[in-house]
């Protein structure tokens, strides 16, 4: 899906946010801004600005967000750009050194990339999960088709609470590293687990192949 069919889904089901809309919609033809760059994340489970998106995008300036979701309304009050721009929180240059690139804390900005702009995703607290099982699927959406050199999946440890703790790189455990992924919108990858029971973060690193550029996504799971 483009961003101008984004727009016109929520112009026909939110006609009172027109102007909110036509401004994603403007996001999405200036040139370097992430969506317009089309690129991509997970989107199942859901990472945290695209989950923040997709609940509330037709209709984030709704004040029973502050309650109902509270860590979206943070991050859209924080910077509605990272919602827009679901698609675009990568840092280049790691050169496969995520820790040197990404502090511990800055997990899920990517280490507080593109300026700052996804820097409320760090924010602790009870941000809303997808509930998943011992064996699921990481589903994610890259609108440019750049293709993958590999994808390396993590879960937190049992026993760390992301409510209440910063992410660390000492926090995740690799449940899967895969290979390379040609060219495409859709990717899956085959997870297996065992062992985790309640609320985790499912971290995913995404390495491009058409340059040295990788994605790092926060998705809150709860496993059932």
């Amino acid at each position: 899906m483009t961003c101008h069919d984004h727009a016109k889904k929520k112009v026909r089901s939110r006609p009172a946010l027109l102007l909110s809309v036509l401004g994603a919609l403007l996001l999405c033809l200036v040139p370097g801004s992430g969506t317009a760059s089309a690129h991509g994340s997970v989107i199942d489970p859901a990472s945290r600005n695209y989950g923040c998106w997709q609940r509330w995008g037709n209709d984030h300036l709704n004040p029973a967000m502050a309650q109902q979701d509270p860590m979206c309304w943070q991050a859209w009050r924080a910077d509605a750009n990272a919602m827009w721009n679901w698609n675009g929180l990568y840092r280049n240059g790691s050169a496969g050194n995520f820790p040197a690139a990404v502090p511990d804390g800055q997990l899920c900005s990517g280490g507080r990339t593109e300026g700052g702009r996804y820097n409320s995703l760090d924010t602790v607290g009870a941000w809303k999960t997808t509930d998943i099982s011992a064996n699921f699927t990481v589903k994610l959406y890259d609108q440019a088709s750049h293709g993958a050199d590999y994808f390396l999946v993590y879960v937190s440890r049992q026993g760390y609470n992301p409510t209440t703790q910063p992410l660390k790189w000492s926090d995740l455990q690799l449940v899967a590293r895969t290979g390379r992924y040609g060219p495409s919108q859709n990717y899956s990858i085959p997870v297996s687990t065992s062992g985790y029971t309640g609320r985790h973060i499912v971290y995913t690193i995404w390495q491009a192949s058409h340059m040295d550029q990788t994605y790092f996504l926060c998705s809150d799971v709860n496993f059932r």
